[in-house]
């Protein structure tokens, strides 16, 4: 049996408590700081076997030159392993900002590091894929949505007659902002010929593909228009109309719902 127990307890509890050092030592941290500083006056030299002054107190102060932990970071090159939603397939190289690279890429393993070995191996793996990606680019994906929510207003004469083309269709293309050569875009089998003011206001669909590979369905409006009376009514043009062709309904009925285009 102890002869004294008490202080076999305290000695227990006191190698059981850490002390203030050894708290103060866990919660210590090493942090990377780096300031350049300038002498604000210039500090007197000695010549050789002259004697050594002391220094005085101008010659302790300084001016901040530079605070490297605000200094403007430099994008991470990345090379992406996989397709990335507005970036592009895998072996794509991009930069972005460390915070957002790390967070959106990096840790996820969307990307990684454009080193000289990861860009041979991803660069490899691209070639192996070939045309198994999921997008030809990486603003296809966007470029669909985009199309496929968009409507075509196809303005056709009121007076001369006509047979609608696909360079009717282009031109129309080319009044919204979008580049589309003929050879891209697939009409309708049956012909629309006209005038006719039977088809005002109805719709039809073309189909559009881009880089030979994808297709993406667009939703057109046929408008008669006349230099003479140049007034458009905004309301037909805003309100879903009917189908041109009967069997097209399925179709379009199954399109995203359309923009309004706003005029200013």
């Amino acid at each position: 049996m102890l002869k004294c127990p008490r202080l076999f307890v305290n000695h227990i509890k006191a190698l059981a408590t850490p002390s203030l050092l050894d708290t103060a030592d866990s919660l210590s941290q090493q942090t990377r700081n780096t300031f350049i500083l300038k002498r604000r006056y210039p500090i007197r030299l000695y010549k050789k076997n002259q004697k050594r002054h002391n220094f005085k107190r101008r010659d302790f102060i300084y001016d901040l030159v530079e605070d490297t932990n605000i200094r403007k970071k430099e994008p991470v090159k990345m090379i992406l392993t996989q397709y990335v939603k507005g970036l592009g397939n895998a072996g794509t190289q991009v930069s972005m900002s460390p915070g957002l690279a790390y967070y959106q890429l990096l840790l996820p393993r969307l990307a990684d590091y454009a080193t000289p070995e990861n860009i041979e191996r991803y660069t490899k793996l691209a070639k192996d894929l070939g045309d198994r990606t999921p997008f030809s680019s990486a603003t296809v994906e966007n470029m669909i949505k985009y199309l496929s929510e968009m409507r075509l207003i196809v303005e056709v004469s009121k007076e001369i007659p006509w047979t609608l083309e696909k360079w009717h269709i282009k031109a129309n293309f080319r009044k919204s902002g979008i580049h589309a050569p003929e050879e891209t875009i697939t009409m309708p089998e049956r012909p629309i010929s006209g005038p006719n003011p039977d088809l005002e206001g109805k719709e039809f669909y073309v189909t559009l593909t881009i880089n030979n590979r994808e297709q993406a369905k667009v939703r057109c409006c046929l408008h008669h228009w006349s230099p003479i009376l140049q007034i458009q009514d905004m309301e037909l043009l805003s309100t879903p109309g009917e189908p041109i062709f009967s069997e097209d309904k399925p179709i379009l009925d199954s399109m995203p719902a359309f923009r309004v285009e706003k005029k200013t």
